[in-house]
């Protein structure tokens, strides 16, 4: 089950969780509304890549990522990767339910600056029928080392 994966890495770093349970949704604004938040409080994950590797970008569920803007800001070249790289990197994961840290895939992140001022975030689970919920920055801990 693809939520026992993030949770036992929760449990590792000592991060303090609950497990929201919805109606299955294909995309993270769906759950966000199936669960009945806000879409601004939800996280969602992008992974980009480019001859440099790859980067996972976390946004709020009610937003974009905007290439152009990536790009300039880094200076790279950087694409949406593939359906089979993402399920590759993510095998423990549904297609298109990324938990929004990049530590237990050692990625690099590039996270949106309004994600760590939020009291609470919730996340995908690694599954279309859970989030998960962190608080009192939790998500800080799990964004450490990442771009902004």
């Amino acid at each position: 089950m693809p939520i026992e994966s993030i949770t036992a890495f929760l449990d590792a770093q000592h991060v303090p969780y609950e497990v929201l349970h919805h109606d299955r949704t294909a995309t993270a604004r769906d759950a966000a509304r199936s669960a009945r938040l806000p879409t601004g409080r939800v996280a969602k994950c992008i992974l980009l890549e480019d001859e440099r590797g790859y980067l996972l970008a976390i946004v709020p569920a009610s937003r974009r990522v905007r290439l152009d803007a990536v790009r300039r800001l880094l200076g790279r070249r950087l694409e949406l990767a593939s359906e089979p790289e993402l399920g590759d990197l993510f095998a423990d994961c549904e297609l298109g339910a990324i938990p929004a840290t990049g530590l237990p895939y050692n990625l690099p992140m590039l996270v949106d600056d309004s994600l760590l001022r939020l009291p609470d975030l919730y996340f995908e689970a690694g599954g279309h029928e859970d989030l998960v919920h962190v608080s009192d920055g939790a998500f800080a801990r799990l964004a450490r080392n990442a771009l902004h």
